[in-house]
Protein backbone atom coordinates (compact mmCIF):
# COMPACT_ATOMS: atom_id res chain seq x y z
CA UNK A 1 0.00 0.00 0.00
CA UNK A 2 1.45 3.40 -0.47
CA UNK A 3 -0.52 6.99 -1.31
CA UNK A 4 -4.00 7.66 -1.04
CA UNK A 5 -6.00 9.95 -3.48
CA UNK A 6 -9.18 11.97 -2.65
CA UNK A 7 -12.75 10.58 -4.15
CA UNK A 8 -14.97 12.42 -6.15
CA UNK A 9 -18.37 11.84 -4.72
CA UNK A 10 -19.60 15.01 -5.73
CA UNK A 11 -19.28 17.24 -9.12
CA UNK A 12 -16.97 19.59 -7.44
CA UNK A 13 -14.11 17.04 -6.74
CA UNK A 14 -14.82 15.34 -10.10
CA UNK A 15 -13.22 18.26 -12.17
CA UNK A 16 -10.66 18.88 -9.51
CA UNK A 17 -7.05 18.88 -10.58
CA UNK A 18 -5.07 16.74 -7.81
CA UNK A 19 -0.94 16.83 -7.59
CA UNK A 20 0.68 13.83 -8.07
CA UNK A 21 4.35 12.41 -8.78
CA UNK A 22 4.33 10.19 -11.87
CA UNK A 23 7.05 8.16 -12.73
CA UNK A 24 9.18 10.66 -14.72
CA UNK A 25 7.89 14.03 -13.99
CA UNK A 26 6.06 16.36 -11.23
CA UNK A 27 2.47 16.41 -13.58
CA UNK A 28 -1.27 17.58 -12.92
CA UNK A 29 -3.82 14.32 -12.45
CA UNK A 30 -7.09 14.64 -13.40
CA UNK A 31 -9.98 12.16 -12.11
CA UNK A 32 -11.69 10.39 -15.45
CA UNK A 33 -15.57 10.69 -16.12
CA UNK A 34 -15.56 7.26 -16.40
CA UNK A 35 -18.25 5.02 -14.71
CA UNK A 36 -17.04 1.45 -15.65
CA UNK A 37 -14.10 -0.56 -16.05
CA UNK A 38 -14.97 -0.58 -19.66
CA UNK A 39 -15.06 3.08 -20.01
CA UNK A 40 -11.42 3.70 -17.73
CA UNK A 41 -10.10 1.01 -20.31
CA UNK A 42 -9.43 -1.49 -17.10
CA UNK A 43 -9.18 -5.28 -18.25
CA UNK A 44 -9.25 -8.28 -15.12
CA UNK A 45 -6.10 -10.00 -14.99
CA UNK A 46 -7.89 -13.04 -14.67
CA UNK A 47 -8.37 -13.07 -18.47
CA UNK A 48 -5.17 -13.04 -19.55
CA UNK A 49 -3.43 -15.17 -17.26
CA UNK A 50 -6.29 -17.19 -15.13
CA UNK A 51 -3.75 -19.04 -13.09
CA UNK A 52 -2.65 -16.01 -10.60
CA UNK A 53 -3.30 -16.11 -7.34
CA UNK A 54 -5.39 -13.56 -6.02
CA UNK A 55 -5.60 -12.48 -2.47
CA UNK A 56 -7.14 -8.49 -2.98
CA UNK A 57 -6.67 -7.68 0.86
CA UNK A 58 -8.80 -4.51 0.16
CA UNK A 59 -11.85 -6.20 -0.47
CA UNK A 60 -11.95 -7.93 2.53
CA UNK A 61 -11.43 -7.62 6.18
CA UNK A 62 -7.76 -9.32 6.03
CA UNK A 63 -5.75 -5.92 5.47
CA UNK A 64 -4.86 -2.90 7.62
CA UNK A 65 -7.55 -1.05 8.51
CA UNK A 66 -9.93 -4.33 9.39
CA UNK A 67 -12.71 -3.98 7.20
CA UNK A 68 -13.59 -4.39 3.75
CA UNK A 69 -12.66 -0.81 1.73
CA UNK A 70 -14.77 1.05 -0.29
CA UNK A 71 -14.82 0.70 -3.88
CA UNK A 72 -14.23 -2.94 -3.35
CA UNK A 73 -17.55 -4.60 -4.37
CA UNK A 74 -15.63 -7.78 -5.92
CA UNK A 75 -12.13 -9.20 -4.89
CA UNK A 76 -10.91 -8.80 -8.90
CA UNK A 77 -7.76 -7.35 -10.03
CA UNK A 78 -8.38 -4.67 -12.44
CA UNK A 79 -5.58 -2.81 -14.37
CA UNK A 80 -5.13 -0.76 -18.02
CA UNK A 81 -4.55 -3.41 -20.74
CA UNK A 82 -0.91 -2.69 -21.45
CA UNK A 83 -0.16 -3.25 -18.04
CA UNK A 84 -2.12 -6.23 -17.98
CA UNK A 85 -0.83 -7.67 -20.66
CA UNK A 86 3.00 -7.30 -18.94
CA UNK A 87 1.99 -8.88 -15.76
CA UNK A 88 0.74 -12.07 -17.92
CA UNK A 89 3.62 -12.27 -19.74
CA UNK A 90 5.55 -12.21 -16.32
CA UNK A 91 3.06 -14.81 -15.24
CA UNK A 92 3.97 -17.02 -17.99
CA UNK A 93 7.69 -16.38 -17.47
CA UNK A 94 7.43 -17.46 -13.84
CA UNK A 95 5.51 -20.47 -14.77
CA UNK A 96 8.29 -22.01 -16.18
CA UNK A 97 10.00 -22.31 -13.17
CA UNK A 98 7.28 -23.84 -11.00
CA UNK A 99 6.31 -20.35 -10.03
CA UNK A 100 3.75 -17.80 -10.17
CA UNK A 101 2.65 -14.54 -8.98
CA UNK A 102 0.19 -13.78 -6.27
CA UNK A 103 -1.59 -10.28 -6.62
CA UNK A 104 -2.60 -8.54 -3.19
CA UNK A 105 -3.94 -5.28 -5.10
CA UNK A 106 -4.15 -3.67 -8.60
CA UNK A 107 -5.88 -1.02 -9.55
CA UNK A 108 -7.33 1.12 -6.39
CA UNK A 109 -10.33 3.28 -6.97
CA UNK A 110 -9.93 6.80 -6.00
CA UNK A 111 -12.37 6.23 -2.84
CA UNK A 112 -10.76 3.62 -1.55
CA UNK A 113 -7.73 5.75 -0.66
CA UNK A 114 -10.11 8.58 0.60
CA UNK A 115 -10.93 5.98 2.90
CA UNK A 116 -7.32 4.91 4.06
CA UNK A 117 -7.05 8.75 4.39
CA UNK A 118 -10.46 8.63 7.32
CA UNK A 119 -9.00 5.10 8.35
CA UNK A 120 -5.33 6.98 9.23
CA UNK A 121 -7.13 9.94 11.12
CA UNK A 122 -9.14 7.64 13.59
CA UNK A 123 -6.43 6.92 16.25
CA UNK A 124 -9.30 5.13 18.21
CA UNK A 125 -9.46 2.48 16.01
CA UNK A 126 -6.38 0.01 16.38
CA UNK A 127 -7.62 -3.29 15.92
CA UNK A 128 -5.10 -4.31 13.34
CA UNK A 129 -2.00 -2.68 14.81
CA UNK A 130 -0.55 -5.75 16.16
CA UNK A 131 -0.18 -7.23 12.46
CA UNK A 132 0.61 -4.54 10.47
CA UNK A 133 1.89 -0.92 12.31
CA UNK A 134 3.08 -3.33 16.00
CA UNK A 135 6.34 -0.84 15.79
CA UNK A 136 4.70 2.24 14.69
CA UNK A 137 2.65 4.95 16.38
CA UNK A 138 -0.82 5.80 14.46
CA UNK A 139 -0.36 9.47 14.60
CA UNK A 140 2.85 8.76 12.35
CA UNK A 141 1.32 6.92 9.23
CA UNK A 142 0.45 10.07 7.48
CA UNK A 143 3.50 12.01 8.64
CA UNK A 144 5.51 9.27 7.84
CA UNK A 145 4.60 8.12 4.49
CA UNK A 146 2.87 4.92 4.88
CA UNK A 147 -0.52 6.68 4.03
CA UNK A 148 -0.65 10.14 1.98
CA UNK A 149 -2.98 11.45 -0.43
CA UNK A 150 -2.03 10.68 -4.26
CA UNK A 151 -2.16 6.90 -4.90
CA UNK A 152 -0.29 5.82 -8.34
CA UNK A 153 -2.47 2.63 -8.05
CA UNK A 154 -5.71 4.79 -9.18
CA UNK A 155 -3.96 5.56 -12.50
CA UNK A 156 -4.44 1.51 -13.25
CA UNK A 157 -0.60 0.72 -13.56
CA UNK A 158 0.49 -0.18 -10.36
CA UNK A 159 0.44 -3.49 -8.61
CA UNK A 160 1.45 -5.03 -5.20
CA UNK A 161 2.38 -8.66 -5.31
CA UNK A 162 4.75 -11.37 -3.97
CA UNK A 163 6.01 -15.25 -5.67
CA UNK A 164 4.13 -18.40 -5.26
CA UNK A 165 5.62 -21.72 -5.90
CA UNK A 166 3.04 -23.76 -6.76
CA UNK A 167 3.14 -28.31 -6.29
CA UNK A 168 0.47 -30.80 -7.03
CA UNK A 169 -2.85 -27.91 -7.47
CA UNK A 170 -1.12 -26.33 -4.16
CA UNK A 171 1.16 -22.60 -4.05
CA UNK A 172 3.20 -21.35 -1.23
CA UNK A 173 3.97 -18.00 -0.13
CA UNK A 174 8.11 -17.74 -1.17
CA UNK A 175 9.31 -15.75 2.36
CA UNK A 176 9.89 -12.53 1.58
CA UNK A 177 10.38 -11.08 5.16
CA UNK A 178 7.73 -9.14 6.24
CA UNK A 179 4.01 -9.12 5.31
CA UNK A 180 2.29 -7.32 2.58
CA UNK A 181 1.20 -3.70 3.80
CA UNK A 182 4.12 -3.91 6.60
CA UNK A 183 4.42 -0.21 8.17
CA UNK A 184 7.98 -0.93 8.88
CA UNK A 185 11.42 -0.40 6.98
CA UNK A 186 11.93 -4.20 7.49
CA UNK A 187 9.14 -3.50 4.07
CA UNK A 188 11.94 -1.58 2.38
CA UNK A 189 12.96 -3.66 -0.73
CA UNK A 190 16.86 -3.66 0.30
CA UNK A 191 16.03 -4.49 4.46
CA UNK A 192 19.40 -4.78 6.41
CA UNK A 193 17.67 -7.17 8.77
CA UNK A 194 16.09 -10.49 6.27
CA UNK A 195 17.98 -13.42 6.02
CA UNK A 196 19.61 -14.21 2.88
CA UNK A 197 17.21 -16.57 1.26
CA UNK A 198 14.50 -13.56 1.93
CA UNK A 199 16.32 -11.09 0.02
CA UNK A 200 17.36 -13.92 -2.78
CA UNK A 201 13.22 -14.09 -2.77
CA UNK A 202 12.79 -10.52 -3.03
CA UNK A 203 15.85 -9.83 -6.21
CA UNK A 204 13.79 -12.70 -7.71
CA UNK A 205 10.66 -11.47 -7.77
CA UNK A 206 12.39 -7.73 -8.53
CA UNK A 207 13.87 -9.43 -11.31
CA UNK A 208 11.13 -11.19 -12.55
CA UNK A 209 8.90 -8.01 -13.38
CA UNK A 210 11.60 -5.61 -13.86
CA UNK A 211 12.01 -8.11 -17.04
CA UNK A 212 8.75 -7.18 -18.35
CA UNK A 213 8.50 -3.47 -17.99
CA UNK A 214 7.58 -2.73 -14.16
CA UNK A 215 9.67 -0.42 -11.86
CA UNK A 216 10.07 -1.43 -7.72
CA UNK A 217 9.47 1.18 -4.90
CA UNK A 218 12.21 0.66 -2.88
CA UNK A 219 10.30 1.08 0.33
CA UNK A 220 8.19 -1.57 -0.63
CA UNK A 221 9.24 -5.40 -1.35
CA UNK A 222 5.55 -5.57 -3.28
CA UNK A 223 4.99 -2.67 -4.73
CA UNK A 224 5.27 -2.40 -8.53
CA UNK A 225 4.57 0.35 -11.60
CA UNK A 226 4.59 -0.18 -14.97
CA UNK A 227 7.34 1.76 -17.40
CA UNK A 228 6.09 4.07 -18.75
CA UNK A 229 2.69 4.26 -17.17
CA UNK A 230 -0.08 4.66 -19.74
CA UNK A 231 -1.79 7.30 -18.38
CA UNK A 232 0.34 9.18 -15.82
CA UNK A 233 -1.88 12.32 -15.48
CA UNK A 234 -5.23 10.43 -15.21
CA UNK A 235 -7.11 8.94 -12.08
CA UNK A 236 -9.96 6.69 -11.91
CA UNK A 237 -12.47 5.96 -9.35
CA UNK A 238 -14.41 3.31 -10.78
CA UNK A 239 -15.57 0.86 -8.26
CA UNK A 240 -13.94 -2.71 -8.91
CA UNK A 241 -16.67 -5.11 -9.51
Amino acid sequence: MRFGLPGFRDACVLLALLTATSASAQAPVAVSPAVTAAQAGLVDIATLAPDVQLDIRYAGAHNFTGAAVDGYGAAKCLLLAPVAHALAQVQADLRAQGLGLKLFDCYRPVRAVQAFVRWAGDLSDQRMKSEFYPALDKARIIPDGYVAEVSGHSRGATVDLTLVRCMHDHCAELDMGSPFDFFDPRAHTDAADITAAQRDNRRLLLEAMRRRGFANYPKEWWHYTFQPEPTPNTAYDVPVL
